[in-house]
């Protein structure tokens, strides 16, 4: 991928978080391709999410061990955390499922 889908390369800047390019700077792809198409990204952010969530569990209440507080202390605090690049993540892999790259868009124009 050489264009950008988002202008603010820092996902933790909360003013420019839910920004990004209306279309490709080096291919000239739509990057919302119709209105309100994002919406199908929440469920890609809540398996995300679960996964984080298992993974975490996993570590931190069956092998270390932990109790049940403490493990969902730290899973609130590593979810926190991590919501805004789970956010992008989500989105970009929701673009990714429905916008498909075209190796030779640049040799056309």
């Amino acid at each position: 991928m050489e264009g950008e889908i988002y202008p603010d390369k820092n996902p933790y800047r909360f003013k420019t978080m839910t920004d990004f390019n209306p279309r490709c700077s080096v291919c000239d792809q739509n990057f919302e391709p119709e209105p309100n198409f994002y919406y199908g990204a929440m469920y890609v952010s809540y398996g995300y999410t679960v996964a984080i969530f298992i993974a975490v569990y996993t570590f931190l209440g069956i092998w270390m061990d932990w109790s049940m507080w403490s493990t969902v202390g730290a899973l609130a605090l590593i979810l926190v955390v991590t919501a805004p690049i789970i956010f992008r993540i989500s989105r970009t892999t929701w673009l990714s499922l429905f916008v498909k790259y075209d190796k030779n868009v640049n040799k056309n124009a």
